[in-house]
C-alpha cells in the first residue's frame, strides 16, 4: 500500500507524504518536450499526454502522488462551451449562457440556454 493512501485511511507513517499539483510539472525539461506544440487544452483532452504529464513530477521528484493534470476550461469544452486561448491571453469564449428561469423549479434539473 501507498504510504499516500495508509495516511488517508489514518495510519501513522515514518514520514508524511508528498504530492505534486500539475504546476509543479510545468518548468520541467521533459514537460515541454511531451507537450511541444500541443496547447494545454489538447494536451489535457488526450489522455495518455495528461497521465504522461501528470507523472512527470512524480517520478523525478520520487514524490508519493500528483494531482491529475488537467485545465480548468476542461470540463466547459466536454460541455459543449466553445473556447479559445492564445499563448499570453485568459481563455475567452464566444458562447454566451443564460441561467435557467428560476419558475422551472431546481437548479440541478434546469438547463441553461446557450447560443
Amino acid at each position: 500500500m501507498s504510504i499516500l493512501i495508509s495516511a488517508l485511511e489514518g495510519g501513522r507513517e515514518h514520514r508524511l507524504p508528498v504530492w505534486f499539483m500539475r504546476q509543479a510539472g510545468r518548468s520541467l525539461p521533459e514537460y515541454k518536450t511531451a507537450r511541444g506544440e500541443t496547447s494545454i487544452l489538447e494536451a489535457c483532452l488526450r489522455p495518455e499526454m495528461a497521465a504522461e504529464i501528470t507523472l512527470q513530477p512524480v517520478r523525478r521528484h520520487k514524490v508519493d502522488a500528483a494531482i491529475f493534470f488537467s485545465d480548468i476550461m476542461t470540463p466547459l469544452v466536454l460541455a459543449g462551451w466553445a473556447s479559445t486561448s492564445s499563448p499570453g491571453w485568459a481563455p475567452s469564449s464566444s458562447t454566451r449562457c443564460a441561467p435557467p428561469p428560476m419558475s422551472t423549479g431546481s437548479w440541478a434539473t434546469s438547463s441553461a440556454t446557450c447560443r
